[in-house]
């Protein structure tokens, strides 16, 4: 009988985690949010809620809010590339100040 080799705990820590997430279009935004929007804006912003297409980011400052806002077009490609559908169509921004 042959002994199967024993897998990292990454790998089954992630393979759990992918079938707890749920599989509405703002979990699968919020998944692929930080590779699609890369780092900076990650830490700046998150998305907080998903309607009809409109994903609504949560913004550090009203400064952040606008420059996302103007980048926007961009995102909004990267964002659907990286979901693999064109689930997202407008970005909405808002300041949230930290802590809150």
């Amino acid at each position: 009988m042959k002994r199967r080799v024993p897998r990292p705990i990454a790998v089954a820590v992630e393979s759990l985690t992918r079938s707890l997430a749920p599989s509405t279009p703002l979990a699968a935004a919020q998944r692929a949010w930080p590779d699609a929007v890369g780092p900076q804006i990650a830490a700046a912003a998150q998305p907080q809620a998903e309607r009809g297409g409109v994903l609504t980011v949560a913004c550090q400052s009203a400064t952040w809010a606008q420059e996302i806002a103007l980048l926007a077009p961009e995102l909004i490609a990267s964002l659907n590339a990286a979901l693999g559908r064109e689930a997202i169509g407008e970005l909405r921004c808002t300041a949230v100040p930290p802590g809150e």
